[in-house]
């Protein structure tokens, strides 16, 4: 593997008339491969580049080539972790309709970007817990539900995934606690970790209802205790923990949450009070959906009340009767006093989830063992970064949208490999790398190593061969420890 490091570099550009070379300031042959030059590497080439990896199936190769590089590189992983995110799409792409299997449907969503006008793609990895190297990547629709996708990723990957990974435990957050998820890997033997989702109601009552008595310190300012549970009648064991650091955390923006959700419920409710029904059954039916979606605030003294409508004009006369009836609903409603205690009860409150009913699963274990769901967000955090330049998107066609995300992928498990690597290496060989403190360290991101090596260049004078120029110490400590292929590159 080669770092992205930016290189300065005199190769001549493209031609008149010329399809567009990205690389032209790039030695490609030095950082590639012999006979590779940024002429072949233009937008056509890319472009047939995409088309190609598409018809292979892009979720297979990346799994084949996620083995092999966990494989060589050889980590024992003990978990993996799923998480999903989206994509902002620019421009107008044509779908067909009902082939939501073989297409991407790039339609609007939740936007986790903060991007509901646009469309989007979704892009659901699992990443092992020692290096975060994605293991499995896959391309969906725009308009995704989290849990499904879980729910399919369960049912059909399950397998091959413990199969080559070896790992003991399935991480997922609370999308991944739904019946269907659960069921799936209890009848394939797949230990799993998971969030509850606090929508549950025995979830609810275990928050509301906490025994303090029972709480055991775990350490880092966490206690917690074990709850059994047979939740989707599964046996498994349930462990509410109570955050310190959290805690204080959601402390301080309570209240106003708590008056911002009062106060969007009440306009909500004044809204519905104001619509027309055309029979009591249709009002009473509304009402119940909408006190089905209150969070915080209760309903008093409802009612329906009976509206004569008169079609002609003018005032109706006396004993007229009317033309028809329509219904609108009245009452009051008023922040729940059980539901502000429930919401100060649960700050700083979280239960995990686990059918790992063994001994020998500590809860300090669990806790770390969750936690580690990290690497998967530190992924899209890299894959969103502005450096990466692709919190939006535009290609021609889906086909190609869903190859770069492969492609994407790719840098990812390169750029997890790498810092991997170079941690390693470091504290193997003893030796060290300054950080942004100016400060010796062996755990240096690979963005920080790539920032510290902008500024190589690579020079040439007449026929000569070319050199690099400006390498500096800090460079040849990262050279040194990554081995001979790096010093060859660099030499």
């Amino acid at each position: 593997m080669t770092p992205s490091i930016e290189q300065h570099t005199n190769v001549a550009g493209s031609w008149v008339g010329s399809p567009i070379i990205f690389f032209a300031d790039k030695p490609t042959e030095r950082l590639i491969g012999e006979g590779v030059f940024p002429e072949h590497l233009n937008d056509d080439v890319l472009g047939r580049c995409l088309d190609a990896l598409y018809d292979a199936d892009v979720s297979m190769l990346y799994q084949v080539m996620a083995e092999k590089v966990v494989d060589k590189l050889g980590l024992k992983a003990d978990s993996i972790h799923i998480d999903i995110t989206s994509f902002h799409v620019d421009g107008q792409y044509a779908t067909q309709d009902g082939d939501d299997t073989q297409h991407l449907q790039l339609v609007k969503g939740y936007s986790r970007d903060h991007r509901p006008e646009l469309n989007q793609v979704i892009l659901e990895l699992i990443c092992e817990n020692q290096a975060g190297i994605p293991v499995y990547m896959q391309a969906l629709s725009g308009n995704t539900n989290d849990q499904k996708a879980f729910a399919e990723v369960t049912r059909s990957h399950i397998d091959c995934l413990k199969a080559a990974q070896q790992s003991r435990y399935f991480v997922g957050d609370a999308a991944l606690y739904v019946a269907d998820s659960i069921h799936a890997l209890s009848q394939q033997n797949q230990l799993f970790i998971s969030r509850v989702p606090m929508t549950l109601k025995a979830a609810k009552v275990l928050v509301s209802t906490l025994d303090e008595s029972k709480l055991a310190t775990i350490g880092d300012g966490y206690q917690g205790y074990w709850v059994d549970s047979d939740y989707a009648a599964v046996k498994q064991k349930w462990l509410v923990i109570r955050s310190e650091q959290a805690g204080k955390r959601e402390r301080l923006t309570l209240s106003k949450n708590l008056i911002k959700q009062s106060e969007k419920e009440q306009k909500q409710f004044r809204q519905l009070c104001k619509q027309r029904f055309a029979c009591q059954a249709d009002a009473h039916k509304a009402l119940e959906r909408f006190q089905c979606t209150l969070k915080l605030t209760q309903l008093h003294q409802t009612d329906c009340i009976a509206q004569p409508i008169y079609c002609g004009a003018g005032r109706p006369k006396k004993g007229q009767q009317p033309d028809r009836m329509e219904y609108t609903l009245t009452g009051h409603i008023a922040t729940s006093l059980a539901a502000v205690e429930l919401a100060k009860a649960q700050a700083g409150v979280f239960i995990l989830a686990t059918n790992d009913c063994s001994e020998q699963l500590s809860m300090q274990a669990m806790l770390d063992t969750y936690k580690s769901q990290q690497s998967v967000e530190r992924g899209f955090r890299f894959l969103k970064s502005p450096d990466f330049l692709t919190a939006s998107l535009y290609l021609k066609k889906p086909e190609r949208i869903e190859a770069l995300l492969m492609v994407m992928t790719c840098s990812l498990m390169i750029y997890a490999a790498l810092e991997h690597q170079i941690r390693k290496n470091l504290k193997e060989k003893n030796q060290f790398f300054m950080d942004m403190k100016n400060k010796p360290g062996q755990k240096p991101t690979a963005r920080w190593v790539f920032q510290r090596f902008i500024g190589i260049s690579e020079a040439r004078l007449g026929s000569s061969p070319p050199v690099l120029t400006d390498i500096k110490a800090h460079h040849k400590v990262i050279i040194d420890v990554m081995g001979e292929r790096y010093r060859k590159i660099y030499s």
